[in-house]
């Protein structure tokens, strides 16, 4: 054999050592984690241990590990940042090594693993600068957006394990394309009214500013679920009037219903217990909250890139 190709048959080699059910699992071991790592830093804000390793990446200047309550949170969070770049390192490059695995598929699980790598170093400026409450902000809606590029990519593993399903009617893309819109706003809404919350996010002599006022924040956030509910409600009628064609769709809708009735009990709780909310409730809002982003971001990509209803038969 020559040179020439026995190097060649190396990638040819490379490209078959991860199969399309594995990295279906790492794709959904990703998405697992980066919702994971969204109630952590949750924890951090809403325990006050925004602050308690005031240094990066040791914990201070005395001490590379944490020495109390706070700083083992803050600390904490760090490792479970440490886990979730790893999975996602895992993801990129088991997408580069998947057979049959498109170009689609490849880049977007190489942006999860970039944007979470991105994290670490905004971690640290958003410390840096005692927290500021844009870039609290900025820290959070990233993560939301990587969950997201998760979930299209778990379904591009998906579309690769059971195929393509048949095209869905223009009207029904457009209606997850306004979904996506709306859930967007629900969450920059959202955060806008955390970020205004009762809870800075360090506690001590450090004072965090907050931005603005809950109660204004809190107003036009109803008012983001109260549009989200509408073009919810308008989907699922259609998927209900066409459950026999598309049953997956209509079981989708109940998915993401459940998920929206959880988070909407969960709030009315917290707006109707402000002055004494514990904290852990809220931390149920922010995880609900990006678990509610990522079904739905899940359902509007499956309107425009159906899946195959049955697995395919493995490739030789």
């Amino acid at each position: 054999m020559h040179a020439g190709s026995a190097s060649a048959a190396v990638p040819r080699r490379l490209a078959q050592t991860v199969s399309p059910v594995v990295f279906r699992r790492v794709a959904l071991a990703a998405v697992g984690v980066l919702i994971v790592i969204v109630a952590s830093g949750a924890t951090v804000r809403l325990t006050g241990s925004g602050l308690g390793c005031p240094e990066w990446p040791t914990c201070t200047t005395q001490h590379a590990l944490p020495q109390s309550y706070h700083s083992y949170i803050e600390f904490g969070n760090r490792v479970v940042s440490a886990v979730t770049i790893f999975t996602t390192l895992a993801l990129a490059v088991a997408a580069w090594l998947t057979r049959g695995l498109g170009r689609r598929g490849r880049w977007l699980a190489t942006a999860v693993f970039v944007g979470t790598l991105a994290q670490a170093p905004l971690g640290a400026i958003t410390v840096y600068y005692d927290l500021d409450p844009y870039l609290v902000i900025t820290h959070l809606l990233l993560s939301f957006t990587l969950v997201s590029l998760a979930v299209l990519t778990l379904l591009e593993a998906a579309r690769l394990v059971r195929g393509e399903g048949a095209p869905l009617p223009w009207i029904a893309r457009l209606g997850g394309l306004v979904l996506v819109l709306a859930v967007t706003v629900l969450a920059i809404s959202g955060t806008v009214a955390t970020a205004a919350g009762r809870f800075p996010g360090s506690s001590g002599s450090q004072i965090v500013p907050r931005l603005g006022s809950f109660y204004p924040a809190v107003y036009w956030h109803v008012r983001a679920v109260a549009v989200f509910g509408v073009v919810f409600v308008v989907l699922a009628a259609w998927a209900w009037a066409r459950r026999s064609t598309y049953p997956w769709l209509l079981r989708g809708c109940a998915g993401l219903l459940a998920i929206l009735a959880v988070q909407m009990a969960i709030g009315e709780v917290q707006y109707r217990t402000y002055g004494d909310v514990p904290w852990w409730l809220v931390l149920l809002h922010v995880a609900t909250a990006a678990t509610l982003v990522a079904w739905t971001v899940g359902l509007a990509a499956r309107l425009w890139r159906p899946i195959g209803a049955h697995e395919k038969r493995p490739l030789d």
